[in-house]
């Protein structure tokens, strides 16, 4: 399933002008479960927000993680780095467009990229499993931390991550290198890579997988299969928004024992 030409298509869209982009923004925050944690875990990694700090948004995408960021740490100085030049140059424009001179992106490769202890912060969202050579990156993000910086990655996990079930099963999203980590694989790849101390905890337990489908999988298989969809969409959504904004809320409260998503926070 290709991510990539819906991506464009929606880019189109909501890029023509700023205030559409933020409402796009707002609606990826409510419908994208994985918004849900990394809110809730920023709220415990920066309880004061008040100081000049330097964060990276590790394979930024559309930005809004940046964008969330930068409305939250407004004295930040954010860094987006992406391998997408299409993305990265879209993302300058539209920051430029709203003034907001404290983020910036550029084109870079995680497996390369390192500046020494630079960033208090980096957020890695739905990136790791698109890279082999993970342990490369983790270690440049070690590097790259500020002694007493955090690591904050949401990937999905081995126990149904990527929509993956069984052996020999392909993944749901084509891109995927890997269809996602166990907690004790990836705990010990960013030991390995000198993090001192790391938590990790599931999402996307049993309400947060059941939100997955109507909010994600099914609109997407929908316009895989024919663009007509666009016209359904609002309608779809109409119907299924508030239960999937509900079963957000309960994946985020609760603790699952199983999930298909893994949250993990890294300390240098």
């Amino acid at each position: 399933m290709q991510y990539d030409p819906i991506k464009r298509s929606l880019g189109k869209v909501f890029n023509k002008h700023p205030f559409l982009r933020k409402t796009f923004y707002k609606l990826l925050d409510l419908l994208l479960l994985r918004a849900w944690h990394i809110r809730k875990e920023s709220k415990t990694i920066f309880k004061n927000c008040s100081e000049n700090i330097n964060i990276l948004d590790a394979g930024s995408g559309f930005g809004q993680y940046s964008y969330f960021l930068s409305k939250k740490c407004p004295k930040a100085q954010i860094l987006g780095v992406d391998v997408k030049e299409e993305q990265i140059e879209d993302c300058n424009n539209f920051f430029q467009k709203i003034n907001r001179q404290n983020v910036n992106f550029q084109l870079g490769d995680l497996t390369k990229y390192r500046q020494e202890s630079h960033y208090n912060f980096i957020l890695c969202v739905d990136v790791m499993e698109h890279i082999e050579e993970d342990v490369k990156v983790f270690e440049n993000f070690h590097h790259s931390l500020q002694e007493n910086g955090v690591l904050l990655i949401s990937t999905p996990s081995d126990k149904g991550g990527s929509d993956v079930h069984d052996h020999g099963e392909e993944s749901f999203i084509d891109e995927h290198v890997r269809d996602g980590y166990g907690i004790e694989d990836i705990t010990e790849k960013l030991k390995s890579a000198g993090f001192s101390k790391i938590e990790a905890r599931y999402s996307y337990g049993k309400p947060g997988k059941i939100s997955w489908r109507f909010s994600m999988k099914y609109p997407i298989q929908m316009l895989n299969v024919s663009k007509l969809f666009f016209i359904v969409l609002p309608f779809w959504y109409l119907i299924f928004f508030p239960w999937t904004c509900l079963l957000n809320y309960f994946d985020v409260k609760n603790n699952h024992k199983e999930g298909t998503g893994l949250i993990v926070k890294a300390y240098k």
